[in-house]
């Protein structure tokens, strides 16, 4: 449990970092929202692009791996959205649950904590999973949410409202456009490797920060408990379980691999499924609160899970 903890502990004081000076002061009201812009749009692209452009067909190619990890992802989304439904929620504030309930932090946690644990071989496995999440999750959240509030009634004017969105999405074209260089064989300018390795190594303790920042915003008390509690149980028990089911009895895959899948879907939930609550102005309680609540019971989960990894 000790050495458990030492890997785990420099992770989480780095959002306890970002949490003390968001709630001291030392943070503007404006510093989650830059911090992830930071993330969002210039270090995380250029990690997932380097890591991307410099990667084989042969580490690419793990659709066991991927079917493993996304089929977790998509059978606690579908179960958690149809249960919504027919609890009467409105589409997008069911889809919000659903993603919330679904959505692996494996941007802002999932690299430093694998790299710590497997070094450089598993980010590869990481990278598949984050444009999963990142990519696939949260686009047929996007679709879905943009169904049930879009007023234009015409499918191709919807499909291409939500295919530019799409395609404006960084996390989505820096990746494809490293496996477009990898593809050609173009090997990459010594001053651009350069930037994008200092670039790169900027992501995960600025996402760590960000997180604590933004989890350290004072928002107005809500009665989401009684709803987070469920999401939270469903995203830190049922999904990692559902992984491991998949990826060692279905699909057999290797045990480090079985291991990352298990891990990477145990982590807590994103700041994903917030943000998009907030963009579309549906209600954000529910989705904070699940943030909150999974991020601050992985200490204890994690802790145990890798602890049983060995």
């Amino acid at each position: 449990m000790l050495v458990t903890l030492e890997i785990l502990l420099p992770i989480f004081a780095l959002v306890l970092a970002g949490f003390a000076c968001r709630r001291g002061g030392i943070f503007g009201a404006t510093a989650a929202s830059e911090l992830n812009r930071l993330v969002v749009w210039l270090a995380l692209p250029a990690l997932l692009f380097d890591i991307m452009a410099h990667a084989t067909w042969r580490q690419l190619d793990q659709p066991d791996f991927a079917a493993a990890f996304g089929l977790s992802c998509a059978i606690v989304f579908g179960g958690v959205l149809a249960i919504a439904m027919l609890r009467g929620r409105h589409l997008a504030d069911a889809s919000i649950e659903a993603i919330a309930a679904s959505y692996p932090n494996t941007a802002y946690i999932g690299f430093p904590l694998c790299t710590l644990l497997f070094g450089q071989a598993s980010l590869t496995p990481a990278t598949i999973a984050t444009i999963i999440v990142v990519c696939v999750l949260f686009a047929v959240a996007i679709v879905l949410i943009e169904v049930s509030v879009e007023s234009e009634r015409r499918v191709h004017i919807i499909a291409g409202r939500i295919a530019g969105r799409l395609a404006r999405n960084p996390l989505l074209v820096a990746p494809a456009a490293g496996v477009v260089v990898a593809a050609c064989g173009v090997a990459v300018p010594a001053s651009v490797e350069s930037f994008l390795k200092l670039a790169g190594s900027a992501a995960s303790p600025c996402a760590l920060i960000c997180l604590g920042a933004f989890l350290g915003e004072k928002r107005q008390s809500a009665p989401a408990g009684k709803g987070a509690w469920p999401l939270t149980v469903a995203k830190l028990f049922v999904q990692p379980a559902l992984a491991w089911w998949l990826a060692a009895g279905i699909f057999h895959l290797s045990r480090p691999l079985v291991q990352m899948a298990v891990l990477l879907t145990a982590l807590p939930t994103g700041t994903g499924p917030f943000m998009l609550a907030e963009f579309y102005r549906r209600e954000p309680a529910v989705a904070s609160r699940t943030i909150l609540f999974s991020t601050l019971a992985s200490i204890l989960t994690l802790s145990v899970l890798l602890t049983q990894m060995g």
